[in-house]
């Protein structure tokens, strides 16, 4: 049996948060079975990075970035918006809600501004992350799908890790 799915008509914007979409719903699958005593078990002890300790390290590196770029976008068209902290949460249900709201925040940028440029060629201006690299508001969001794939395979890996023990 074929299953139809249902794709945003935005043109590059709609595949864009198609596949945000899908990237989402692919971890929040990976994450489904986690028990609340795996999610805060610190499974790589010597990462010098605190996002990457845990399974729930990482869900709330991945919520909050998420927020971020969409942040990163709005600043850029002029307003000045804070970004959001850390808000660990205590498990994955409370997580994939989290994930959902991340992904509704990112969907209402493109309602707000339904006229917003995607592509930018001129590195003046371009949106400069936190983290020093520039990207236009296309570049960002495909960086932002990847982020989730990326955190998605480690926690795959995390999740062979304390399945072996």
């Amino acid at each position: 049996m074929t299953v139809m799915k249902t794709y945003r008509n935005k043109g590059a914007i709609g595949a864009l948060l198609d596949e945000y979409e899908k990237s989402i719903a692919e971890l929040k699958a990976c994450i489904n079975d986690i028990s609340n005593t795996d999610l805060i078990k610190i499974v790589d002890p010597v990462t010098k990075d605190k996002d990457c300790v845990s399974i729930q390290a990482i869900l709330c590196h991945v919520v909050r970035a998420g927020y971020y770029y969409a942040d990163a976008i709005r600043n850029h068209q002029g307003e000045s918006v804070v970004y959001k902290q850390s808000d660990i949460k205590s498990s994955i249900a409370e997580y994939k809600k989290g994930l959902d709201k991340m992904f509704e925040y990112n969907v209402q940028l493109f309602k707000d501004y339904p006229n917003l440029k995607l592509e930018e060629s001129r590195e003046s201006k371009k949106i400069k992350s936190a983290w020093g690299q520039t990207y236009d508001t296309e570049q960002l969001l495909e960086h932002a799908i990847v982020h989730v794939l990326r955190h998605r395979r480690q926690i795959e890996r995390f999740l062979l890790i304390l399945n072996s023990k």
